[in-house]
């Protein structure tokens, strides 16, 4: 119905009226002009991208233009660079049109909407082995970025009144990672002040598993964050070893040392997967966990969770209690109002599915990611990084050949021609020599869709095989972002 028109003019025209784009077929500069076909009398024919038009337009018109732009986006089941839910069933997408005007943050109006939200982490807290559930305390998020931040903020504010007690300086704060964590935590650091130690990955030592962390944890140390699904390659970061680690050198140097477990990814999987695998509550050194519940949690993008051990866990001095719409409430966010859809969500999953559903959907996915891994392992172009065995994600890395005319970045390319949107990138600081391309198996990417990607996959290797000279790499890079 649409069509878009660009120039590079400055246009402050607000295209209001009908006289846009009529039958002397003149393009408006910077404007979505109406197909004539669809076009409506009285009507605006064209509408400026950058100003607000002067006069409305019918809901119909409105609506198809929109509609229109939003139809240029990728396929989202084909999309195998994100971690975030593309699919819910009928009945979550009636639940979520019906709790679409719900805000979360405002708990007197919307006191079942709260008390849902206090169920949910209730239920995480028992799902990740809080030694009593019901004394444990969190909160949902508008993402699992800012429910990272907010344990690193308690973190920090742990530390600080520690120091101040006993009448230390608290003016150089850090937070020990891997170099390859996901962006948020870079974010928390310059945010809020924080100098961020990055310990290096490596092929020896390809997540932060504990060695060499004492060259890194000091007296202004205010925790360690372990990574349960690293972005760049879905391994697990083993949090049980990274604890014995720091408590060597707790018995060394009497440092006290935090782990804040974000579980974006995994904090979803290894529960239902690999229940045996020590990596939550059950490791002492384990404070606070997040998770995505828009990933595997298997909800619309916009939640995030947290939960601490104990309720003592979390500092006092860090939740907010505000007097809001007749009543006074307790809150400890980033944001303020936020949509309050997501949660009822996760909870219309958590009864929908119950935890054999749950491991049944994530076996499902692991399963097809160990044969998309095992497909691709078997191609003599490439070598894997991680097989898949953690989180249904694997990375995996061009071999060494001779008079190779292509790389990682033009079987991107090529799969992008077919729908698939698979990234490659460089490996963090110290293995940005390292090029891997990655993917991401989520609910609703079947056995079937495994098999059709690997036959396409095969199909562009074939078609770069057979190229007699290099593809152009001018300005190439990956459109990924961690």
């Amino acid at each position: 119905m649409s069509e878009t028109h660009s120039t590079t003019e400055n246009n402050n025209s607000h295209c209001c009226d009908n006289t846009c784009g009529n039958a002397d077929d003149r393009v408006v500069p910077d404007s979505v002009e109406i197909n004539p076909l669809f076009a409506r009398p009285k009507e605006a024919q064209a509408f400026s991208k950058f100003t607000i038009p002067q006069k409305g337009s019918l809901p119909e018109t409105a609506y198809q233009v929109v509609h229109d732009e939003a139809m240029l986006d990728g396929n989202a089941r084909l999309n195998l660079a994100t971690f975030v839910s593309t699919w819910m069933d009928d009945h979550a997408n009636r639940l979520y049109m019906e709790a679409a005007d719900k805000n979360m943050i405002d708990k007197d109006e919307y006191p079942k909407t709260a008390e849902v939200e206090s169920r949910c982490w209730h239920m995480l807290a028992d799902l990740w082995h809080a030694p009593d559930p019901m004394n444990a305390i969190g909160t949902s998020t508008i993402g699992s970025s800012e429910a990272c931040m907010l344990g690193g903020l308690a973190l920090k504010r742990r530390w600080k009144e520690a120091r101040e007690k006993a009448d230390l300086p608290t003016d150089r704060p850090n937070l020990v990672m891997s170099s390859a964590m996901q962006v948020c935590w870079e974010k928390f650091c310059n945010y809020f002040d924080v100098e961020p130690r990055y310990v290096p990955i490596s092929e020896d030592h390809k997540v932060l598993d504990g060695h060499d962390l004492d060259k890194y944890v000091d007296e202004n140390t205010i925790g360690v964050v372990a990574i349960m699904g690293v972005t760049y390659t879905g391994m697990y970061e083993p949090v049980e070893q990274i604890s014995e680690a720091l408590d060597r050198i707790e018995e060394r140097t009497g440092l006290d040392v935090r782990i804040h477990v974000d579980g974006a990814s995994g904090g979803m999987i290894a529960p239902f997967i690999q229940p045996d695998l020590a990596w939550d509550f059950r490791v002492k050194r384990v404070y606070s966990i997040s998770t995505s519940g828009h990933k595997y949690g298997l909800v619309y993008p916009g939640l995030g969770w947290i939960v601490w051990r104990e309720t003592a866990d979390l500092p006092e001095s860090l939740i907010f209690k505000v007097s809001y719409l007749g009543g006074e409430m307790p809150t400890f966010a980033l944001n303020f109002s936020r949509p309050g859809a997501q949660v009822l969500l996760q909870y219309y999953m958590f009864l929908r599915l119950g935890f054999d559903g749950y491991r049944r959907v994530q076996q499902t996915s692991h399963d097809v990611a160990k044969y998309l891994s095992g497909e691709i392992e078997q191609m003599d172009d490439f070598t894997l990084w991680n097989d898949g065995s953690d989180i249904p994600v694997f990375a995996w890395m061009l071999n060494d050949k001779p008079d190779r005319k292509w790389n990682l970045y033009d079987l991107q390319d090529r799969l992008r021609m077919k729908g698939w949107l698979v990234p490659a990138y460089p490996m963090p600081v110290d293995l940005t020599q390292v090029t891997v391309q990655r993917i991401v198996v989520r609910n609703g990417f079947s056995h079937d869709m495994a098999e059709a990607f690997i036959k396409d996959l095969k199909s562009c290797v074939k078609y770069l095989d057979g190229l007699r000279s290099p593809m152009p790499s001018e300005a190439r890079a990956s459109g990924f972002h961690h």
